[in-house]
């Protein structure tokens, strides 16, 4: 019914920057927050950044001032524009969707299926 397919993952040496798309398709009738988590090797997946329906966002303190958030809501796409990357930054990053489907009142949470972001030292 609704697929989310992320792309703009890669490599790229500490300092750079790297823009992640996430695309969500299918039955919608509206889209409410979108989210970027990330999860390193091991570790447990963290919420990056949030952005409602409305446009307000919310970022992790490890990400502020560095990672940008937009959503395009014609095209129902989250973007996040990541500047100063560090090794740190170097996980799996998956885009998650609040969804309404047409002729379902409920709301759904949909997920990527992620990107790699590897950020070498």
């Amino acid at each position: 019914q609704v697929q989310l397919v992320e792309s703009g993952g890669g490599l790229v040496q500490a300092g750079g920057s790297l823009r992640l798309s996430c695309a969500a398709s299918g039955t919608i009738f509206d889209v409410r927050a979108m989210t970027w988590y990330r999860q390193a090797p091991g570790k447990q997946r963290d919420l990056v950044a949030t952005i409602t329906s409305g446009g307000s966002t919310n970022y992790a303190g490890s990400v502020k001032g560095r990672f940008t958030i937009s959503r395009d809501n014609a095209n129902n796409t989250v973007y996040l524009q990541m500047n100063s990357l560090k090794p740190e930054d170097t996980a799996v990053y998956y885009c998650n969707a609040e969804i309404v489907l047409v002729g379902n009142p409920r709301r759904y949470s949909y997920w990527g299926q992620g990107t790699q972001v590897t950020v070498s030292s």
